[in-house]
């Protein structure tokens, strides 16, 4: 058949009608009364889990931390870290079969975990920068790094795009998705947040859809300040002074109490799409308001080495993103859960590149270089002194629920070592060049392949195009050019082979199937190319007069070697440790496959708390002892287990149904046949495999959580049929993959 309408159309009825179906089907019992507790407000906060011993939660997420080794010699960052990986092994389990989204970036990875909710619903699929398309055809710039409640465009009049940055559709309209701490405040608890994506400010703008200004209102004294430190010179402590204090630190409290109680810098916490309404909450933002807070008044809290935090130019408050090393991150958390907030998540910036005093510098290393390796030994101790002060205060693994994960892992582009043998700890390595390879797509399409049709890039070594005039997928243009976007070559300078630079590729037909088309239609590119993991893609002149294919050496503190993006293993598999009351003291778990969605519904079942939607991810009932799991998952471990294991295959987009379809939508965009007839049968083989995934992803997600959080009786009868008909569905896909061809006679 081919394909009768824009296909762009096509999905976006398909998403919606989705949304409709996991709805009805969500909301087919009355709510638990675990759910009904976990809805509470006013007075101490209440936990209710299934023990009743949890009252903390420590949530912990890395930016690039492996337990995969980069170089088979050299100990991976976690085995260099010991303090944390003998904590988990020894007292909870570490899950190492666990993976990241697509497109694997911080904002997404972060975003993700903390929704339980992939890319489509939660609106951030491109990551940590986008593109949307305005209305002339040709694309702007947006950043996934916003507030909460930001919109795409928060500086146009009226706005090129003026839906929520954090787009849901769950209710049929374009929504702010909703907010992971809810659940939290409703409970009671006040939630403290360090550096985590946009649950934190994110900006300094004035402007009247700014952070500053929806916060703290045009004129206040935090706007006078916002605005006199945006206007002062670049680089110098007085243009940095409104990020130090306002950015990248707040809590978020509860009702009736709290640290938010009786503190004249309290702001309303506003929600306005929030799913049953939010108002009357209060929150704190910024270093400036927080650690006076949690200090007894003090303008500074100090890193686990006793040290001041401050920002490069030593000014006390937020040191800046790339500042949050682990002596910063956990005494920030150590400092909150002392003052009483029992929420408290928080975000590690990488080893990866040298610290400075605050971030600042990006000299990158490569595995086993002395930095590198000083500084993951710095994070081991931070670790070891973390514990001690916790369990100092009263707070260890007897009743606090310990989260450890990492957004993203990474692909080393560099040399080999000049030492072979080197492991980085007895015999340090070093390297002549590291630096991702850098591409210019414009050039390579033009000289390689005749190509100059006119596009924007988001650039990366997952590098999502976007055409100008937004043509449909099947369109002559698009095709043309998703053609010669398979065929592009290049040298690599550190090889000497010439590598095909397409690993593959996606246009909105897979897209929608990889969980990347989000309620936005503005912003779904129209290509996506997952690109050789040496490589880094942008778009400059249309021709190479300039070398189109470069590895930047200058300067010295600004190079990057850590690819990521991609769907290569080491990027795509990543770790995730628990511990605490209910968590099973299983050690090291390498079999379980789990990805980024189940974060959150495991450590809301550990806590007896709920959302006020469906997850994405699943309960990991392999990590949760029996007596802590919610009574309707109990006693059906075997068929719960293939459940759960082959909704993940058809769901998560690293899941072999994801991993499989990719290969198909990377022949049919390749594909050059009569009348197009490959590249339609294929696509439309795809659409067919998504309206069948979508319908058994829904009636899984809702048996899943219904027995998870809403006292629903696991229905054997229909598991047992869902695992059927996934099995069929993924061996159709696997034989498809195998041999495109057979699929498209």
């Amino acid at each position: 058949m081919r394909i009768s309408q824009t296909l762009k159309n096509k999905i976006r009825l398909r998403l919606f009608a989705l949304i409709f179906l996991a709805a009805a089907i969500g909301s087919s019992a009355p709510m638990s009364a675990a759910a009904q507790r976990g809805k509470a407000s006013g007075g101490a906060c209440r936990l209710p889990s299934a023990r009743g011993d949890i009252q903390h939660v420590v949530f912990l997420i890395f930016d690039n931390v492996h337990f995969l080794r980069d170089n088979p010699n050299v100990p991976s960052d976690l085995e260099q870290m010991p303090n944390l990986l003998n904590f988990i092994r020894g007292n909870g389990t570490l899950l190492t079969n666990h993976h990241t989204v697509l497109i694997s970036h911080t904002g997404n990875g972060i975003l993700t975990n903390l929704t339980g909710m992939y890319s489509d619903r939660h609106g951030q699929a491109v990551a940590n920068s986008y593109r949307y398309f305005k209305s002339d055809g040709t694309t702007a710039s947006s950043s996934s790094f916003k507030y909460w409640t930001d919109l795409v465009d928060d500086t146009g009049t009226p706005p090129a795009d003026p839906l929520p940055n954090m787009v849901n559709a769950d209710s049929g309209a374009a929504k702010n998705t909703p907010a992971p701490w809810v659940p939290y405040t409703r409970a009671g608890c006040d939630f403290g947040a360090v550096a985590l994506a946009n649950i934190v400010l994110e900006n300094t703008a004035t402007g009247p859809a700014g952070d500053i200004t929806k916060v703290f209102g045009a004129g206040s004294a935090e706007f006078v300040e916002a605005a006199a430190s945006n206007a002062a010179p670049a680089n110098t402590a007085a243009r940095n002074l409104a990020q130090t204090d306002f950015v990248g630190l707040a809590v978020h409290c509860g009702k009736g109490g709290g640290i938010c109680a009786g503190n004249g810098h309290a702001r309303p916490d506003l929600l306005p799409d929030e799913p049953g309404g939010y108002s009357g909450y209060l929150g704190l933002f910024g270093a400036k308001y927080v650690n006076p807070a949690i200090t007894g008044g003090s303008a500074a809290v100090n890193n686990l080495d006793g040290q001041p935090i401050t920002d490069q130019f030593n000014q006390p408050g937020f040191p800046g993103f790339d500042g949050l090393f682990a002596a910063t991150t956990l005494a920030y958390v150590a400092q909150m859960q002392e003052a009483g907030i029992p929420i408290t998540f928080g975000y590690i910036s990488d080893a990866h590149d040298q610290h400075g005093v605050a971030g600042e510098i990006h000299a990158t290393r490569g595995p086993g270089e002395a930095d590198y390796v000083r500084q993951l030994k710095n994070y081991d101790a931070a670790f070891g002194k973390f514990f001690e002060r916790l369990a100092a205060h009263g707070i260890d693994k007897s009743n606090t629920l310990f989260v450890f994960t990492v957004e993203e892992g990474d692909h080393f582009v560099g040399a080999p070592p000049t030492h072979p043998n080197c492991d980085g700890v007895h015999t340090p390595c070093t390297y002549s060049l590291v630096g991702e390879i850098n591409g210019n797509l414009a050039g390579l399409l033009a000289t390689q392949q005749g190509i100059t049709t006119p596009f924007t890039v988001h650039s990366d070594m997952a590098p999502t195009i976007y055409l100008t005039g937004n043509p449909a997928p099947n369109s002559a243009t698009a095709r043309a050019f998703g053609r010669a976007v398979s065929k592009l070559t290049a040298v690599n300078p550190y090889t000497g082979e010439t590598n095909h630079l397409m690993a593959a590729l996606a246009d909105p037909v897979e897209m929608d199937l990889l969980h990347m088309v989000t309620a936005d239609p503005q912003r779904t590119p129209t290509l996506a190319m997952f690109a050789h993991p040496d490589y880094f893609l942008f778009s400059a002149a249309p021709n190479c007069n300039s070398p189109c294919i470069t590895v930047p050496t200058t300067p010295p503190t600004s190079t990057f070697a850590w690819n990521h993006g991609g769907i290569q293993p080491e990027i795509a598999t990543i770790w995730l440790g628990l511990v605490g009351p209910g968590v099973t003291k299983g050690g090291q778990d390498d079999k379980t496959w789990a990805d980024h969605t189940d974060v959150r519904p495991t450590m809301l079942a550990l806590l007896g708390l709920q959302d006020s939607y469906l997850h994405d991810g699943r309960v990991l009932t392999e990590a949760v002892r029996k007596n802590a799991q919610p009574v309707r998952l109990r006693g059906h471990a075997k068929t719960l287990g293939q459940l759960a294991a082959v909704y993940k295959q058809i769901n998560a987009p690293f899941g072999r149904l994801g991993m499989d379809s990719l290969k198909v939508s990377t022949a049919a965009l390749a594909s050059d046949s009569a009348k197009d007839a490959t590249y339609n049968q294929l696509a439309n083989k795809i659409l067919g495999w998504t309206d069948t995934r979508d319908g058994l992803a829904a009636e899984m997600k809702a048996l899943l959580d219904g027995a998870a959080f809403n006292d629903e009786v696991f229905d054997e009868v229909r598991g047992k049929d869902l695992i059927h008909r996934a099995q069929a569905l993924l061996e159709e896909v696997s034989g498809c993959a195998a041999n495109p061809a057979s699929c498209a006679p």
